[in-house]
This record gives structure tokens, sequence and C-alpha cells, in this order.
């Protein structure tokens, strides 16, 4: 494109300015002129393009730019390429998607996607990726489906129409109607050109997550085009990266298998096998140059995860769990954090943790690694390795760490703490001590679903309920009570109080001591829980019946509604003549149902969804 003298004026004349105003003063200028010269008829394209050309450069400053909407579409209705780039840009970077004159768009971009000339088509794709709007989506998906699958399109052209598609998958699942032309995309998995094949695998990938039914015979199309790759060294020169062959088409096609079952078909077990030790024996040489590493372990990684996910071979998966041990101790930093992540994948689904349990000092000390990503995937590690044997050490590890472990770590790894301390519990004093320290440690970084399933699991085991009221007790008395252990505190001695009432030190009065020791500096929530605690102490307790209405007409006059409310309730229902309504209202409280635990509810909505689906 030849150069336009006005608007490198214009750049040059912004660069000079020496303050905001100044370069405010010259913006305002140039959109007062240009305003000026789109109401004067018979502009030519020349000018029509370098005025919209200073708009879209106003633009990527950050100035608005209310107008010249319609003079970038008539430049994509002209027939000069040049033009037609320039109002495709425009159009691209200051249309908004529910803009007045976007049928015109949308009308210009099919006549172009049905264009003889590439070029034109090309614009065409690429404005339909970058804008991608719901109408583009309900009315051009068809045309470019066609050209995807036209003998006669291009090279060039059927690439950019799978990524054009892929984009409109992603943005309007529904408008795209998948289900009719997904199997036909199919075969161009076998694509002579491996740019097409690329592209086509990404599109298909998104196809697979959405329609697994649908797109099950991919799986054979990838399993042969990975082989003519890996094992019939079947590709073009140009696409080999540092001496690997398609690094990102490889490392794409293996990614897809992992949405599918492993294959029915014998020959193609059989392949798939050989094609997956074929890379691990190829990774076993270590590459002298960075750019072959990273695109080798990129693959082997790749592999590694599609033997895990099919699970077709378990010898396999222990010579994979003794290499990725080599990859955890890597000095780089990215080849261990693969590592980590990798072996996590491994330890779910592996019959055996032994070789990985081997490492297990190794992936503890990772969690002191000075790259704070590594420390996450050593935590996913150590809770997906962690079993009835290994459980004490992991947690008493992850307990020791958590004082220093970083803020925005704290609260995944408090959850992972609590799911793992009730999975693996085999004494029940083992999981109220663990449980306590970690709402004392780690309170502030926890929501209410760990203290609520602390609750839950003392109710539903009455073996629990006597340690759990001694520890209790005995946190109350502590010189620090986190809120969080208060809470837990407060209602377990409300409902179990009484089993300790006749030991030292416990008695009814001492218990109603301790717990207003710590009252003051709890929160509004932590006192409404030990308001509740006392009023249930009057049902349990009635010869410090006087003690408790003392505390609770205090609270009377509380300024927090709340905690107001709750005394005066509270105090009205003690203070009545009849005798039934205390027991009845504050019954010990039935065990709570069996259902799945909310930690691992929370712990799962704490992955993004931005990318690919994981498929573990």
């Amino acid at each position: 494109m030849a150069p336009m003298k006005g608007l490198t004026v214009f750049i040059a004349d912004l660069r000079k300015c020496r303050s905001h105003e100044d370069e405010e003063k010259r913006v305002n200028k140039e959109l007062a002129n240009i305003r000026t010269k789109f109401k004067e008829a018979g502009l030519n394209g020349y000018n029509r393009k370098k005025y919209v050309c200073k708009l879209v450069y106003m633009a990527l400053l950050g100035y608005e730019v209310s107008f010249g909407h319609r003079e970038a579409v008539d430049l994509v209705n002209s027939t000069k390429y040049s033009e037609k780039q320039i109002g495709y840009l425009a159009i691209s970077l200051l249309m908004a998607e529910d803009a007045d004159y976007g049928r015109m768009v949308v009308a210009a971009m099919r006549r172009d996607i049905h264009d003889t000339n590439e070029f034109n088509v090309s614009l065409a794709l690429n404005a339909v990726s970058n804008i991608c709007t719901k109408e583009i989506a309900d009315v051009l998906t068809h045309d470019i489906v066609a050209q995807l699958l036209s003998p006669a399109a291009s090279i060039f052209v059927k690439k950019k129409a799978a990524l054009a598609l892929l984009r409109l998958l992603r943005r309007f699942p529904d408008s795209v109607d998948a289900q009719k032309w997904a199997a036909r995309v199919i075969p161009y998995l076998g694509h002579r050109d491996i740019g097409v094949t690329l592209s086509v695998a990404s599109l298909v990938t998104a196809l697979a997550q959405q329609y697994p039914e649908e797109m099950r015979r991919a799986a054979s199309f990838a399993v042969r085009r990975l082989k003519s790759l890996v094992i019939d060294n079947e590709y073009a020169a140009e696409y080999v990266y540092y001496k690997v062959p398609a690094p990102w088409l490889q490392i794409k096609l293996l990614r897809l298998l992992q949405y599918f079952p492993a294959p029915e078909s014998p020959e193609l077990r059989s392949l798939l096998l050989s094609i997956l030790r074929h890379i691990i024996d190829v990774s076993q040489d270590t590459p002298r140059e960075l750019q072959q590493m990273n695109a080798q372990y990129s693959i082997l990684f790749e592999a590694i995860n599609l033997g895990i996910q099919l699970d077709i071979d378990q010898g396999l998966m222990q010579e994979c769990a003794v290499l990725l041990g080599r990859f955890i101790t890597s000095r780089e930093i990215n080849v261990r954090y693969l590592g980590l992540e990798t072996m996590a994948h491994l330890a779910a689904y592996i019959d055996s943790l032994d070789t990985i349990k081997t490492y297990q000092g190794v992936i503890i000390q990772s969690l002191r690694d000075r790259d704070v990503s590594v420390r996450r995937r050593a935590l996913d590690l150590l809770y997906s390795m962690c079993d009835v044997a290994s459980a004490k050490p992991i947690v008493s590890e992850l307990l020791r760490h958590m004082v220093v472990a970083d803020f925005a770590l704290r609260e995944e790894m408090a959850l992972k703490v609590a799911i793992l301390t009730e999975k693996y519990a085999t004494e029940y004093s083992w999981y109220v001590d663990v449980m306590m320290r970690l709402v004392s440690l780690a309170g502030d970084h926890m929501g209410d679903e760990v203290w609520h399933r602390i609750v839950q699991v003392v109710l539903g085991n009455e073996e629990l309920q006597l340690y759990a009221s001694k520890i209790a007790l005995q946190t109350l008395r502590a010189p620090v009570c986190h809120e969080s252990a208060l809470k837990v505190s407060a209602y377990v001695l409300g409902e179990f109080g009484h089993l300790i009432a006749n030991a030292p030190d416990s008695a009814p009065i001492d218990q109603l001591k301790a717990l207003q020791s710590k009252m003051g500096a709890g929160s509004q929530a932590a006192r409404a829980v030990a308001l509740t605690t006392i009023a249930k102490f009057i049902n349990l307790f009635p010869e410090i019946k006087t003690l408790c209405l003392r505390v609770l007409d205090r609270y009377r006059g509380a300024l927090d509604a709340e905690l107001q409310q709750r005394a005066c309730e509270y105090y009205a229902l003690a203070t009545l003549e009849s005798e039934d309504l205390m027991p009845t209202v504050f019954e010990e409280m039935p065990p709570f149902p069996e259902r799945r635990s909310a930690l691992m509810s929370r712990l799962l909505k704490r992955e993004a969804h931005t990318e690919d689906q994981r498929t573990w």
C-alpha cells in the first residue's frame, strides 16, 4: 500500500505534541476537518481511505470516534483491494454489535466470501473473526462452511474459513447449528496441507467438546495423521521446527484424542500405542537447543496426558512416572511446571502410586519454589497423590507450609487440606485436631463452607462428639481464638457441651465463662452463633440459667439489629412459663443428610472456563 502523505503528516504532528492538551487540540482540529470533508460531494476513494485511516489511528490512541462508519462501509464495498482492506480494518475496530449499519456490512461480507479473488475472501473471513456478531453467525455460517468444504477454494481460504468457524462456534454455539456440518469437516484432518489440518484440528477439538458422539470418527483420522508425521515422516520441509516435524499439529492431534475413549479397533489401539512409545523414546535424548527441547517436551507431555487418559497400558504409565520424576527435578522452571502438572494427572489415574511417592520429598520441596505457578502445581500434585497411607505426612506438611504460603494460594490450600482430612481420616481425634488447627491458621482465607462442613461431620458421627467438645473448650481457653474457630467451638458446645459437663474444669459455668471471654472480640456473625449457644445452655444447664439470661439481657440493647433480635427472642423464650417450649425449640440437631461436600463444589468452582475443557 502506497504511503498517504496527509496521514504521515498528521501522525508526525501528534508525536511532536509536548502535552496531552496539545495532542487533544490537534485531534479535535483534525476531527472537525474530516467531518467537513465527509459532507462534501464527490469525495474520491483515496481521500476517503486517508481520512478513515486517520479516524482509526485516533481510535487506537483512545479518542472517541462517533462518525465515519458509513464511509468505512463504502470502502468495504469498493472494488479496489487497498480501499477494501482499510474499510474492513475500520469496521473491525469501530463497529459496535448493535450498529444500525450492521446489515450493510454483513451483505458486503457475504458478497466478498463468494468472490473469485481469494484476497477479498480472506479479508471478509478475517473481519468475521474480528467482529463476530450474532447476526454474522446467523447469516454467514453456511457460506463459510461452503468455502471450507469447496474443492475450488484455495488452501489459504480454507485455513481462514476453519478459524472463522471456530470463532463463531465459541461465541455463538447455538447460532452456527454445527451438528448439520460437523461430520463433513472431519476428513480435512487428513488434508495434504499441514496448515489446513492444523486449522481444522482446532475446529474439530472445539466440536468434539460439544458433540462427542457425532465427532468420534475424528479419532481414527487423528491417529492416522499422527502416524504419518511421527512414524512415516511424511511432511513438508517448511513445517519442521528445529528437527521436530510440525510440533503444533502433533500437540493438537494428541489433545483432540483425549476427548474420545480408547479406540475399539485393535489395529488403531496398537497403532496409537506405538505412536506414544515412539514419542517417549525420542524424548529420552536430551536436546541441545532450547527451542528443540521446548517442542519435544510439549509433544511428550501431551502424549503422556493422552496415555493417562486412555489408560491403554499400565507398563507405559509406570514408565511415564519415572520420566516425569526426571522432569520435576529439572532446573528449567517450565519443565518443572509441566512435569508437576502432568504427574498430577497421572496420579489421578494410575493404579499404583508407589512410583510417584518416591518423589514425595521433591514435590514437597516444590511448595517452596520461587515461582508461584510451580508452587500451585505442586499443591495440585500432593492433592492428587494423597491416599490413606500418605495422608498424615502430606496434610501435616501442608499445614506447616500454610503459615508462609502466598495469600493467593492459602484458600485453595485450605480447601484441599479440609477435603483430604475428611476423606482419609482413620482416627476421629486426628480429624478434629487438624480441622481446628486449619481454621485457626487459615480462617481469614476460607469461606464459611469449611466451618459448616466441620459441624456437619461432627453432627453425623457420634464417636466424634465427645472429643470435639473437649477440643472446642480448649480452643476457647487458648490465648488467641480465630473467628472461625470461635464459631465451630460455640456450635459444638451448644449441641454437645453436656457430654463433658461432669469432667474436671468443664462444668457448665466453665463453658459459659470460656465462651464469654471470646465473644467480645468476635465479629457480628460469631457473636450471633455464640448467643444461640447461650440460649441452648439455658435448655441444657438449668443451673446457669440466671447467668445466661444476664448475657442475653445485655445484648438486648445491642446496636446491631441481628444481635438485638436474637437476644430479645431468646430472652422471651427463656422467660415464658411454658416448660415444654425451650426443649422443643432447642432440640438436638439431627445428622445432616449425606450429599456432595460443599468444599468439593467450592474447589471445582475455582477452575477457569476460558480454555478447552480439562479432560481429567
